[in-house]
């Protein structure tokens, strides 16, 4: 499920929009314990210490990994668990809604609702599933 959506140019690198990313979640969460960390979950693109530090300022467990690596896991070991196709499926469930694939609005507010709206469809597809 989508839990946060932040909107820039296509130009601009994925590890500069983390922080606003964080800021962005609506829920309230429970504080993190030794015994019941929280993750969050990025692919080799966010692979910078800034990122890092970021993560570990809001109080997540960063959990990067390369493209590869994670496949190979998945061989050595039936009982590892894996943690990156969470953002491949929701990238692709977003991809479905035609009208943000490309992006037709030329008001950056339009295509913030029309994101925030299929965000909303996608979670209410998940609780009823």
């Amino acid at each position: 499920m989508p839990l946060a959506v932040v909107i820039e140019g296509a130009n601009r690198h994925d590890c500069k929009l983390v922080e606003a990313t964080l800021e962005q979640l609506p829920a309230e969460r429970p504080q993190p314990t030794p015994q019941r960390p929280q993750g969050l979950c990025l692919d080799k693109g966010y692979d910078y210490q800034e990122v890092r530090a970021l993560a570990q300022q809001f109080g997540y467990t960063a959990h990067i990994r390369p493209r590869g690596e994670e496949a190979q896991a998945i061989k050595r070991s039936a009982r590892f668990k894996a943690r990156r196709w969470v953002v491949e499926r929701t990238h692709s469930w977003l991809n479905r809604f035609r009208r943000i694939l490309i992006r037709w609005e030329k008001k950056p507010d339009n295509y913030l609702a029309l994101l925030h709206l299929s965000c909303a469809l996608i979670t209410f597809r998940c609780a009823w599933t």
